[in-house]
């Protein structure tokens, strides 16, 4: 299975309370965000929310859609949602905040593992290809959030955390095997 880490930042200058609202409630994404395709409710939870299980329907720049449901496992208002993938992919997201001053900061760590034969077919020489559209994915939705607060997205950064792990996974694999070493007394 192809592993991913990909933490994304957002830095809009917009109250806390409205931004944290807005991610909160998954259900509406489709409604501004437009790389979601489909949310809908599975199950309740308490009345927080834990325990709620949504299923999510993505669709990037490539061909193919991505469907996985979220277990929330811990609701914090103004500071926490995480939950635990399972589907297309398997792992776990969560949503953190905080401000800055005028600027609310949304941190998101996508970490799972691609359960698709296909993508794992494929990741070891598609996988950039995957980050990236990933990555353009939360480019929209940033600015598709700021767009909806009617409020500047101040700053945005996504990371790969798995990529200088595949690349040294890669060095490994590709590196020659040493020489054998020799004495002085053999001739090359």
């Amino acid at each position: 299975m192809a592993e991913y880490h990909l933490p994304t930042v957002w830095r809009i200058e917009a109250p806390l309370d409205e931004v944290y609202a807005a991610i909160e409630d998954s259900l509406r994404w489709p409604d501004w965000w437009p790389s979601v395709c489909k949310v809908e409710q599975l199950a309740g939870g308490d009345a927080r929310g834990i325990d709620s299980v949504r299923r999510y329907v993505w669709h990037g720049k490539l061909p193919y859609r991505v469907v996985f449901d979220v277990c929330a496992t811990r609701i914090e208002h103004n500071l926490a949602i995480e939950g635990v993938a399972t589907g297309d992919l398997d792992g776990s997201g969560r949503w953190s905040f905080s401000s800055q001053g005028k600027l609310s900061v949304v941190r998101y760590e996508w970490h799972v593992h691609s359960k698709r034969w296909w993508m794992n077919l494929v990741a070891p020489v598609a996988r950039a290809i995957f980050v990236r559209n990933h990555a353009q994915i939360m480019v929209q939705g940033g600015k598709a959030l700021a767009k909806r607060l009617k409020a500047p997205l101040v700053g945005q950064e996504n990371t790969d955390l798995m990529a200088p792990a595949v690349k040294a996974r890669a060095g490994r694999v590709a590196a020659p095997a040493p020489a054998p070493a020799r004495s002085g007394a053999e001739r090359p």
